[in-house]
């Protein structure tokens, strides 16, 4: 690609996600071309659709949490791990409004422009939730596709301006769901209400 094309390519990138943050990803391709001061067909010619759009946009973050993961395997406890990764896909998913109900359908359409990454992604958060089932922090009772269904319902509560306010305390509670450890279930019966002799 030539050294102009890139720009007006980065150009049109950057426009596109100034505009899906403020508007969500149902945003006009018009009004993204208007915004850059290019025609629509300029930005079509780049990006056919609305999802090789997205797909370039999101390709980068994907790749990054992704990476991520990978890192995080090596470097933190799997508890740690996994709640970090968790919090930071939900973080930049709440970033980009609605774009949680495109990767859940994406999973599914094998055909879809953001099938790869969306897959690639899940079986990321998979692998640390595998991992830390397997060091007994984590309930066994969950797999990728619950973990990524979380990811989807926390970035959710975000994009409600009403709930918005609670999602920190939303993630903590989903979070420590997910955990379990050692001597939690003596701490749940130290909660729970004797019975009255």
């Amino acid at each position: 690609m030539r050294a102009d094309a890139r720009k007006n390519r980065d150009h049109l990138l950057a426009i596109a996600g100034t505009a899906i943050t403020e508007q969500g990803v149902d945003v006009s391709l018009r009004d993204i071309a208007r915004r850059a001061d290019v025609g629509l067909a300029t930005l079509l010619r780049h990006f056919p659709t609305r999802e090789a759009l997205l797909d370039a946009l999101l390709r980068t973050s994907f790749d990054e949490l992704t990476a991520q993961a990978a890192e995080l395997e090596t470097s933190s406890s799997p508890e740690d791990a996994l709640v970090s990764w968790l919090r930071d896909c939900v973080a930049w998913t709440t970033e980009y409004r609605g774009v949680t109900v495109l990767m859940a359908a994406a999973i599914e359409d094998t055909e879809s422009a953001l099938h790869a990454s969306c897959v690639t992604l899940r079986a990321a958060g998979a692998r640390l939730l595998t991992r830390a089932q397997a060091a007994g922090v984590a309930r066994s009772d969950i797999d990728g596709a619950d973990l990524f269904a979380l990811v989807a319902m926390l970035a959710w509560l975000g994009d409600q301006h009403s709930l918005a306010p609670r999602a920190d305390h939303l993630f903590e509670v989903v979070a420590s769901a997910i955990l379990t450890s050692a001597g939690s279930s003596d701490a749940e019966e130290e909660r729970r209400p004797r019975a009255r002799s």
